[in-house]
This record gives structure tokens, sequence and C-alpha cells, in this order.
């Protein structure tokens, strides 16, 4: 009978283990680190440095025992492996990442002037769209057309790249995000965007 009753604890501590070990997060800030790096290299710093937040002095909540705590973390540390609890690590360099950063980098000589004139801008997906073609000059509309297409193809191939990289291709959609936030951050004054909802905005 002693096996009878083991078992449903030995089933309840595989699903636990298994409900954690999956729980990889995406590390938005190391991300978001890397997107500002690489928009800073194609486009330019254009944003200020950001404050860091002072350290706080206050002293721990009553309600927290680091003796009873430490038990608590040596279960995990019995039910996680050791890759899976630790940090993950992201990265945004290789060879692919640093070949589209050249030909987007290198295209932006093409592309100021429109971002300038308000002919073009970021779209809310971290791509860039028409926003006004009228301020493009007329001969040089199929020119933008074509730059804009060779554009928004880089991007896409990077976003991939960089999730795919990092082992984790279901994280394009979290390095797109990161990404359509430093296009707009590293923005200069009077170039548009879109916001969350689509509508288009002057910064």
């Amino acid at each position: 009978m002693k096996p009878l009753r083991i078992l449903p604890l030995a089933m309840l501590l595989v699903l636990l283990v298994a409900c954690v070990t999956i729980n990889i997060y995406f590390p938005a800030a190391q991300a978001q680190d890397a997107a500002e790096k690489i928009v800073d290299d194609i486009i330019g710093d254009k944003a200020k440095a950001k404050p860091q937040p002072p350290a706080s002095d206050e002293p721990q909540s009553s309600l927290y025992h680091p003796v009873k705590a430490s038990y608590a973390f040596n279960l995990f540390d019995l039910l996680i492996s050791p890759a899976e609890a630790s940090q993950t690590k992201f990265s945004a360099d290789t060879p692919a990442v640093r070949r589209l950063q050249a030909q987007m980098k290198q295209r932006f000589g093409q592309l100021r002037g429109f971002y300038q004139n308000g002919a073009i801008g970021f779209t809310r997906d971290a791509l860039v769209a028409i926003h006004k073609l009228s301020a493009a000059p007329l001969k040089q509309r199929g020119q933008l057309k074509n730059l804009l297409k060779a554009e928004n193809r880089d991007r896409n191939q990077l976003y991939r790249e960089i999730a795919r990289a990092n082992g984790h291709p279901e994280w394009e959609k979290d390095v797109r995000k990161v990404f359509a936030k430093a296009w707009v951050d590293k923005a200069a004054k009077g170039w548009w965007y879109q916001n969350a909802q689509g509508g288009w905005v002057q910064k």
C-alpha cells in the first residue's frame, strides 16, 4: 500500500518541476539595452541619458525572514536545474545581426531627409511607413517606396535573427516591441511615429 500513497506525491512533484522549468522569461531590460545600442549605431544617439534611481536605505520588511526564506530557496534549488535557475543572458551580436545593422546604417543616409520632412515615420510594430507621401518630391517617390521595402525587409529579418540567436524564436514579438520603443526614443525632434493606437504623432 505504501507505493500507492507515494505515487500521488511523486506525480505532484513532476508537475511542479515541469511548470517551473519551462518558465523562462524574456529579459526585457537586457533586450532594451541591446536595441538602443543598435539603433544608436544606425541613426545616432539622440536620447538623453536616463538617471539611475537612488539606492534605497529602507530596512527590509519585518515580514521577510531570511532563515525561513532560505528553506524555500533550497526547495527550488532541488526542483530547478542550474541552467534554468540562472539569469537568462541576452545577446544581439551575431554576424547576421551585424550585416543587417550595417545595411540599415548605410540606407539611413538616404532615408534621413524623408524622416525630417515627415514623408515617413516609425510604425508601432517597429517598421517604417509612409506618413505623408506628398512631402516627398514627385521624382523621389518611387525611390522612397523601394527604400522602405528594403528597410522593412531588413528590420523583420533583424528581429527574427535576434530572437533565433537567443534560442527563443517565440521572442520575436518581444524583440520587436523593445525595438519599437528604441526607434521612437532615439528619433530626432520633429520626426513622426505611430502611438499604441496606430495614430501618427510628431515628436
